[in-house]
């Protein structure tokens, strides 16, 4: 199916600055997202305790410069293109994976503190920041995830649908009934969704959310996540039309 209407967002992707398993550059993804299409990105590289490609001996402030270098260089490249480039990061608790969202370098500088946060005082600080909090692929299964660990309480939103569980390329996982599973949590929970499609390299770009108009910001995609704005969510096996 081709869709072409409303406005598409990736929200979870990452870029090898920030992440040690992504293999493309945080320009190079956003070249390719702007020739897909898309509106706009958010780059949600891997933070302290998780698949980090920074080192951790770094004292914080450092740490945190060039953690953000991802974003910054694909935001370079975005605003030459055209391409909303917003900022979030990917949180991780032996293995389970929280997305974070509305919250900037800034923040991350003046709270060393959130590197050592349990998963409730995640959700304390980032909603003191005025953040928010999506569960990531909350029913993934791999290797290194050793048990399926639910947070209803100390989460904004499920992604219920990341593409990379169930896109059209070879490279994905194959299991879309991780999403399928994700959707019943969320709605069992009453909490709103989002949708991206976890890309690590600029062959996969596929996935994401759909709006009916234009987002101001990061702050603006809060909002519209919390107030379910999305006309769409695209699971990979859809095509978007230029």
């Amino acid at each position: 199916m081709k869709i072409k209407e409303g406005f598409l967002y990736e929200t979870h992707m990452h870029t090898s600055e920030g992440s040690a398993c992504a293999c493309s550059t945080g320009a190079e993804m956003a070249r390719a997202y702007a020739e897909s299409g898309y509106t706009g990105i958010i780059v949600t590289d891997h933070f302290y305790y998780g698949n980090t490609a920074v080192d951790r001996k770094l004292p914080w402030q450092e740490w945190v410069e060039r953690y953000c270098l991802g974003y910054e260089h694909a935001k370079a490249q975005g605003d030459k293109l055209g391409l909303q480039v917003f900022f979030g990061w990917e949180s991780c608790y032996s293995a389970t994976e929280f997305l974070v969202y509305g919250l900037d370098k800034e923040w991350l500088l003046s709270h060393p503190e959130i590197k050592d946060a349990t998963v409730e005082e995640q959700f304390q600080l980032v909603h003191e920041g005025g953040g928010m909090i999506s569960h990531a692929h909350p029913f993934r299964e791999a290797d290194y995830i050793k048990e399926v660990r639910l947070f209803p309480e100390y989460v904004d939103a499920v992604e219920g649908v990341n593409a990379c569980h169930s896109g059209r390329t070879k490279k994905c996982h194959g299991h879309p009934e991780y999403n399928d599973l994700a959707i019943e949590y969320a709605a069992k929970y009453g909490l709103p969704m989002t949708a991206g499609a976890d890309q690590h390299i600029t062959d996969m770009i596929y996935g994401g959310m759909v709006f009916p108009r234009r987002l101001a910001d990061i702050h603006d995609f809060v909002r519209a996540v919390m107030g379910r704005e999305a006309l769409r969510m695209l699971d990979g096996t859809e095509k978007w039309e230029i």
